[in-house]
């Protein structure tokens, strides 16, 4: 009977793929394996969030040419391709989704919504909407208004319009960034200004490699993050705007409840 259902869920989705790893995290959690033609060469690397889960899914590449060859009815995308792909696709009747920016998480959840109904999987969408809503609800206020400031190993900070700022705020943290948006922190600041509690993002993996002589691996940098750091975000629930970063919030919030 399982079986039988599986099937039967597979032959109503659209057969689907991803462009590039945040769209690789949507169809991976929402469309029927069975329906899944293609992921981007990147689903498997340590920042994906569901790596665990690409070792048998087919890499394409984001180009018209390897997409139309595997006949998607459906690609999702948020970065992946060039401006051109998404105007070949529609002349070939495949449906294009894309997951929008979002500072905020009630765009996160509108995304989940528009990628999961265009899979017909708008039950599996709600599931992760409920997970994420419960994770905010758990973690509201655990920091009680303390202020922190966000660093990453190249020296940037996320001030408001950011979904950092939206995490640092689900957790009951109060943004020390100096202004909106990404900007970078100055050596002089953190000497004369040092935030009182900071929290890391990217110090994980590729992301602190790729900026070991940025602002964030400073003599000065480093004495203020080791006495000051509350947590470390890894890269996995930072480079997307999807459910996961819920885990983002909820990881804050238990630091905040040790």
């Amino acid at each position: 009977m399982a079986l039988a259902l599986a099937d039967s869920e597979a032959l109503a989705s659209p057969r689907v793929l991803s462009l590039d790893q945040c769209a690789d995290q949507y169809v991976m959690a929402l469309s029927p394996r069975e329906a899944i033609v293609g992921v981007s060469a990147r689903a498997g690397a340590p920042d994906s969030y569901l790596r665990g889960e690409s070792a048998d899914l087919p890499r394409r590449r984001a180009t018209a040419e390897a997409v139309l060859a595997v006949r998607p009815n459906l690609v999702v995308r948020y970065w992946g391709g060039d401006s051109r792909l998404d105007r070949v696709l529609t002349r070939r009747q495949v449906r294009v989704v894309r997951i929008e920016e979002a500072d905020r998480f009630d765009g996160v959840e509108a995304n989940i919504r528009r990628v999961a109904t265009a899979m017909g999987q708008g039950a599996r969408g709600e599931a992760l909407i409920g997970r994420l809503e419960a994770q905010l609800a758990a973690s509201k206020g655990a920091f009680g208004g303390r202020e922190a400031l966000y660093l990453t190993p190249g020296g940037f900070t996320a001030g408001p319009g950011t979904l950092v700022d939206s995490i640092l705020t689900a957790a009951g943290l109060r943004n020390a960034a100096p202004g909106p948006g990404y900007r970078p922190v100055s050596i002089e600041s953190l000497v004369l200004k040092p935030p009182q509690q900071v929290v890391l993002g990217f110090f994980d993996g590729a992301g602190a490699a790729s900026a070991r002589w940025g602002l964030g691996r400073h003599g000065v940098a480093r004495a203020v993050v080791d006495r000051r750091a509350i947590g470390s975000l890894p890269a996995s629930v930072l480079g997307c705007p999807a459910w996961f970063a819920g885990d983002a919030v909820q990881a804050l919030a238990e630091g905040a409840r040790r």
